[in-house]
């Protein structure tokens, strides 16, 4: 007999969500990727090779660690073809999904910007990957990333 159990569990898709956003005050890029912690659970374990527990980790230095690794090598931003460096601020857990916070160091307000998300896209084959930029204004630029298709520009 088969079991199928673990499709009860499975949401039906691959998706996350960034949020970038020009901040006058501080100058600074602030990013902030919405991602199905159960799937980055499973990128993080065939990454590290070993079981990662996000609501329960065993060592919660050492993952958030591992996050800001994976985070920093899958996202990636350019500003008049110039590499943004992003530090990891943080992450705070929701029911199914978790917020990850990045912020870059001072910027020139840009007036576009190039964006490389690749998470999860090489653990999942349907992964979509939304991005929005806010600069100055209320309605975001937006694009979806893909295998294949990880990297795109955004105008403000």
């Amino acid at each position: 007999m088969i079991s199928l159990g673990w499709l009860v569990f499975a949401h039906p898709f691959h998706i996350s969500l960034t949020e970038i956003k020009w901040n006058e005050e501080t100058e600074h890029l602030e990013i902030s990727q919405k991602i199905f912690w159960d799937d980055l659970e499973i990128a993080l374990s065939q990454r590290y090779d070993e079981s990662i527990d996000f609501l329960n980790p065993a060592n919660k230095e050492k993952l958030s660690k591992q996050i800001e690794s994976y985070l920093q090598e899958q996202n990636m931003i350019w500003i008049e073809d110039h590499t943004v460096p992003l530090n990891f601020i943080g992450y705070e857990i929701e029911e199914d999904a978790a917020w990850f916070y990045l912020e870059s160091g001072k910027v020139n307000a840009p007036t576009s910007i190039k964006v490389k998300n690749s998470v999860l896209v090489d653990n999942f084959p349907d992964q979509k990957n939304v991005v929005q930029f806010f600069a100055g204004t209320s309605s975001p630029k937006s694009l979806i990333l893909g295998k294949g298709s990880e990297s795109g520009s955004l105008n403000k």
